[in-house]
């Protein structure tokens, strides 16, 4: 019961960040091109790694 009420808040005030953070980006005027570049090179340095074992 301990854990419940513990973990119950969180997840509520995650869920209202989230919705936060979506209303946010939908009002934002962003450059989703740049956005989606950083990401990429991000995901490509974590498959580099995980493929090559160095870094």
């Amino acid at each position: 019961m301990i854990r419940f009420v513990i973990i119950l808040p969180l997840v509520v005030v995650a869920f209202l960040l989230l919705v936060r953070l979506v209303k946010d980006v939908k009002d934002a005027n962003i450059d989703w091109t740049g956005v989606t570049t950083i990401i990429g090179f991000i995901a490509l340095a974590f498959w580099l790694r995980h493929v090559t074992g160095m870094g």
